[in-house]
């Protein structure tokens, strides 16, 4: 089979390094200036391309050029997973065997850009590994594989998003050869109205707002830990809140309230319960621990973060 792989984030990577063996050709978005001097700087998934001498195509959009030369290299099946662009039906209909996308959630659940996040900012406790026969319609094509995967108490983004892009690594070379030998299975069409959305993380989600309940900011916490980072002010200056647990405390305080230093972190009142805060970073310094930078302030208890 002419398998051309399509990756842009580092969720792909496992996957891709799973099934290079196989890979005619990789796609992936073009490189995007980053940083001061807004260097352009490759993908994890183009880096790893090149690493493995594999043919490599990188794209805005489907109207570049690239992708009508990508057609005419009549692949067989496309294996999509953290793409991070729509692929128009034009295109879904070059393979000739299809195209199949790998989408880390228990579909039609969360759908969309950010199943990861939506799914501990929700506090679900399982999420699972679902793979689709793709269609026009983002993550609404008929199921072909589907496996649940438990989250634990102290997953966030990036340890969730890690087991879950293993996990994917591991069933996609088995669930190829299948492909190979029997073609594409037909798969069972998703239940429209058990469908749900997930919205496109943006940096405003990532104010912490203490006037809630403790369970749902450190579900915040958790979701938002690979971006764009929850944050919160004390004396105007912005701190990233990397970690954070519930408390044992549950006294009546104003939200936002510092109530104790702990050997683990600062204990915050919220609207009802408490927060642990554990791994923070003030603007212009380091990241350390809450209760090693709670030692840069004489008295930090009854102070107010907003």
């Amino acid at each position: 089979m002419r398998i051309f792989f399509f990756g842009s984030s580092t969720f792909s990577i496992p996957s891709l390094e799973s099934i290079s063996s196989v890979v005619s050709g990789v796609v992936t978005r073009k490189a995007k200036p980053k940083g001061r001097g807004y260097l352009l700087e490759d993908s994890a998934v183009a880096q790893l391309a090149r690493n493995l001498n594999l043919p490599l195509f990188e794209i805005d959009s489907f109207k570049d050029t690239t992708v009508q030369e990508l057609a005419e290299l009549k692949p067989e099946l496309l294996v999509v997973v953290s793409f991070g662009l729509i692929i128009p039906r034009w295109f879904l209909d070059v393979p000739s065997i299809g195209a199949i996308n790998v989408h880390p959630s228990l579909l039609p659940k969360y759908r969309g850009p950010a199943p990861i996040q939506w799914a501990l900012r929700n506090g679900e406790s399982e999420t699972g590994v679902s793979i689709i026969a793709m269609s026009e319609r983002m993550d609404a094509g008929n199921i072909l594989y589907q496996e649940r995967f438990q989250i634990e108490a102290t997953d966030d983004a990036g340890s969730l998003s890690e087991r879950l892009s293993q996990r994917s690594a591991q069933i996609l070379p088995g669930f190829l050869k299948e492909i190979e030998t029997a073609g594409l299975p037909e798969g069972v069409a998703q239940r429209e109205e058990e469908a749900t959305y997930t919205p496109m993380i943006t940096r405003d989600m990532g104010r912490v707002v203490w006037a809630r309940d403790a369970r749902e900011i450190v579900r915040q916490v958790r979701a938002l830990s690979i971006w764009p980072i929850a944050y919160t002010f004390l004396d105007e200056k912005l701190i990233k809140i990397f970690a954070a647990d519930l408390g044992h405390r549950s006294e009546k305080a104003e939200p936002g309230t510092i109530l104790e230093v702990l050997p683990d972190g600062l204990l915050v009142a919220a609207l009802s319960g408490s927060v642990l805060v554990k791994d923070v970073q003030m603007e212009n310094r380091r990241r350390m621990g809450a209760s090693e930078f709670s030692r840069g302030y004489r008295s930090i208890v009854g102070r107010k973060l907003t």
